[in-house]
């Protein structure tokens, strides 16, 4: 550099360093002997317990009690088989017409399970008025599960609409009434106003409800003991899961090789956990956790370092996807070219043994969609472009990840990738339109004050401040609202998605479930917060007391 030529301006975001340390570097697995042959007698105790249940039809409002246990205490996967069988014999059985004890519970598991029955069982919860029966605010554990059946809701579903105001009005007054009485269900209902049952990670909902089953009068004893040993050997593989990707991260170096972008391969990892936690998605899991702090590096990059002329070289470079352009891009973007294109071949090369090249190059074409569209937005900012809403809206589903993320997590699921899920995926399906748009407005929502505190691209509260004139917080407000029927929207879409293994449809469900986990109250992929920090602990630290 000459003496007159002056140093680039960067918009460098100073973000804080990483919280863990080396503590996850290094994991030795300790498994008690015994503990394998334990977990599978309790199994066999539970398969024949929802035997015998479903045999019995004067049981079935027991079977979708012990089958939401099942699930709540996180372990639906042992017995995924069997409540499958289970559910679709329920439906079979009784359609539309459940008339046994438990309508929202059926109704919530029902949907759950992609069966999109109606809800005019709910008809039966109102009096010769039209409105709710005062008495069901007598039954709190009735009052929650018709609670939680209102957020499976979809668009035009008034009746679960005016539901909501009823169970939330009275169940945020019990949540007061309850807290000295019996502390658990008053923070079991706080839990489940701050955020419900289906918009939560099951790995973190498994962390909470296990200590809050083991206070219930009525638990089950073999499916609490069964609960505990299984968290606790599914925690193991996980710790030896992330310590693998931690000494990968560590071999990269990133203090040296990108000192500008956020250092959290911890976090990568948590997000990798709410994309899939079951034991058979381990390889698929190590991958997604690589692929999100590769991603974290080059989203820095645009975000709060490269230059709009640098930028455009490395945005060519993504898009020709050679290891050749290491000699047209910047010196300081090398390293991460490089970890990108390794990190991709690593993939490419166990899937094109597989045969499943075809779902490797969906996955390859939405991480080159996402640089270009954060080369939109770098342009955008150059140019002091404060974008329109329909503006922002047209790469907001890009941005929000919802295309990256879902492909990168269907590679680690490539046994069940049919050439017809591959197709779906290539026709971008509205349910990856709605979770990344829903994904980018928490983000934009909890970020943006942080954010325009430097040079940075309008976020999605500015472009609705600038276009309609008005504050802040009611910007916001029009936000979370759109958020709100977002959710209604992935609903609907999940439900009417045929043909496509109800899996590849839950992994959009999870992820954005995650980001619901993440942006809860401030982006805590970047700024973490006590609780997020209690969360990560919680799956990767301590184990259940058995």
């Amino acid at each position: 550099m000459s003496l007159t030529e002056e140093k680039p301006i960067r918009p460098i975001a100073n973000f804080p360093p990483s919280i863990w340390g080396d503590q996850f570097l290094i994991y030795a697995k300790q498994v008690e002997q015994g503990v394998e042959q334990i977990v599978e007698d309790l199994k066999k105790e539970v398969r024949q317990l929802l035997k015998e249940t479903l045999d019995n039809p004067t049981k079935h409002a027991n079977l979708l009690k012990m089958i939401d246990e099942i699930q709540r205490l996180g372990m639906p996967y042992l017995f995924e088989q069997e409540i499958d069988q289970a559910l679709q014999h329920i439906y079979e059985t009784y359609g539309d017409k459940w008339s046994g004890d438990r309508s929202s519970l059926w109704f919530r598991l029902m949907r759950k399970q992609g069966y999109f029955v109606t809800c005019d069982v709910f008809n039966n919860y109102k009096d010769e008025n039209g409105a709710f029966k005062q008495s069901l605010a007598n039954d709190v554990e009735g009052l929650l599960e018709l609670y939680e059946a209102t957020s499976m809701r979809v668009p035009g579903e008034i009746i679960l609409e005016d539901a909501l105001v009823f169970t939330r009005s009275y169940l945020s007054v019990i949540a007061k009434d309850t807290l000295s009485t019996n502390p658990a269900l008053s923070t079991e209902i706080q839990r489940a106003l701050k955020q419900p049952l289906w918009k939560r990670l099951p790995r973190i909902e498994a962390a909470q409800y296990i200590p809050f089953y083991l206070q219930q009068d009525s638990h089950n004893k073999t499916l609490l003991k069964l609960a505990k040993l299984e968290f606790n050997l599914l925690q193991s593989l996980h710790k030896e899961e992330l310590s693998q990707v931690s000494k990968w991260w560590k071999a990269f170096d990133v203090k040296n090789n990108a000192p500008y972008s956020r250092d959290r391969i911890v976090e990568c990892y948590f997000w990798a956990l709410g994309s899939s936690y079951e034991p058979q998605y381990s390889h698929g899991r190590i991958f997604f956790a690589k692929v999100i702090a590769v991603i974290t590096l080059i989203d820095d990059t645009y975000d709060a370092y490269g230059t709009y002329e640098e930028l455009k070289i490395f945005t060519e470079a993504i898009q020709r996807w050679s290891i050749t352009c290491l000699d047209m891009i910047p010196e300081y973007m090398k390293p991460i070219y490089n970890l990108f294109m390794d990190t991709y071949t690593e993939m490419e090369e166990i899937l094109a043994k597989e045969g499943k090249t075809d779902i490797f190059n969906c996955a390859k074409e939405s991480v080159k969609e996402f640089v270009r569209a954060l080369m939109v937005e770098a342009t955008w900012l150059n140019e002091g472009h404060i974008p329109t809403p329909e503006e922002h809206d047209s790469i907001l589903f890009i941005t929000g990840g919802a295309n990256l993320l879902t492909t990168t997590s269907y590679l680690g699921m490539s046994d069940i990738v049919t050439k017809e899920a591959v197709e779906w995926v290539v026709s971008v399906p509205p349910l990856f339109r709605y979770s990344g748009i829903l994904g980018r407005r928490l983000n934009d929502i909890t970020g943006h004050q942080v954010e325009q505190e430097r040079k940075h691209v309008s976020s999605s509260v500015e472009s609705y401040m600038n276009e309609y004139n008005i504050n802040e917080e009611y910007a916001q407000n029009l936000l979370y609202k759109h958020v709100e029927d977002l959710w209604k929207d992935i609903n609907r879409e999940y439900l009417i998605t045929k043909n496509i293994q109800r899996p590849l449809l839950m992994a959009v469900i999870n992820l954005a479930q995650f980001v619901e986990v993440q942006y809860a109250g401030k982006d805590n992929f970047t700024h973490m917060g006590d609780d997020y920090k209690h969360l990560v602990k919680s799956l990767l630290v301590y184990p259940m007391s058995i």
